[in-house]
């Protein structure tokens, strides 16, 4: 079976740091968890931190409306009408300001999307892929006819041997030679009609020998190239 895919983060929060994480939620939740008091504040600190004018103007707004909230508060339990319009403003602070903040959290806590570069977990595909080359080319060299039922080194055919990515010079049609590094349609189509000339390779070396490929490639062509023997 091929080998699972590399986990690919499912919300937002999962390509930052746990503890940035967790901030970021903290912060987006505070207009609620405060009942909308601490809005302006918490949007007034985004916009000091990251000087970004969306949450400058966005800082303005709630604290405009955090003001109105403030004018009506003499008047509430004498004025039906200032109740409601409290309400109409808690109501933004609270909710809207939580949802806007939420929605924006990742902008704040990490802008560039640094945190979701992660260079180890990188490394160690490309490592495992090469495991998975060496281990198909070793098998390819000890059981051929095994390979060819596997198709290792056949992305052009339906297979479920994950092979890291190697391609088979002595089977492999046009198409899926030009995945080698550097092998252009050119180059692919001449490697199709040597291989039907020479019955096939048995290296990098020779195949760039015979082909007449540039010396170049043969380093590349080594770590992608796979050559599978007919009988």
């Amino acid at each position: 079976m091929n080998a699972p895919a590399p986990y690919e983060p499912r919300v937002p929060s999962d390509s930052m740091p746990p503890g940035r994480a967790a901030l970021s939620v903290t912060w987006a939740a505070l207009p609620f968890l405060s009942l909308g008091y601490a809005t302006p504040f918490t949007f007034a600190a985004a916009a000091l931190w990251r000087r970004s004018p969306h949450l400058m103007i966005s800082t303005a707004a709630y604290v405009g409306v955090f003001a109105t909230l403030l004018l009506l508060l003499p008047d509430m339990g004498k004025d039906d009408g200032a109740e409601r319009a409290a309400g109409v403003l808690l109501f933004i602070l609270g909710v809207v300001g939580c949802a806007h903040a939420f929605i924006i959290r990742r902008r704040v806590f990490d802008p560039h999307g640094l945190s979701a570069v992660d260079n180890e977990a990188v490394v160690e595909r490309v490592k495992r892929r090469r495991l998975l080359r060496d281990k198909a080319r070793d098998l390819a060299a000890s059981d051929p006819g095994l390979a060819r039922e596997l198709r290792i080194g056949r992305p052009d055919l339906p297979r479920q041997y994950n092979d890291g990515g190697l391609v088979d010079v002595n089977h492999a049609p046009v198409n899926a030679l030009t995945l080698l590094p550097g092998i252009t349609p050119e180059l692919a189509a001449r490697i199709e009609r040597v291989r039907a000339e020479t019955g096939g390779f048995v290296s990098a070396e020779e195949l760039s020998a015979v082909a007449g490929l540039p010396p170049d490639l043969t380093g590349d062509l080594s770590d992608y190239a796979v050559f599978v023997r007919s009988h």
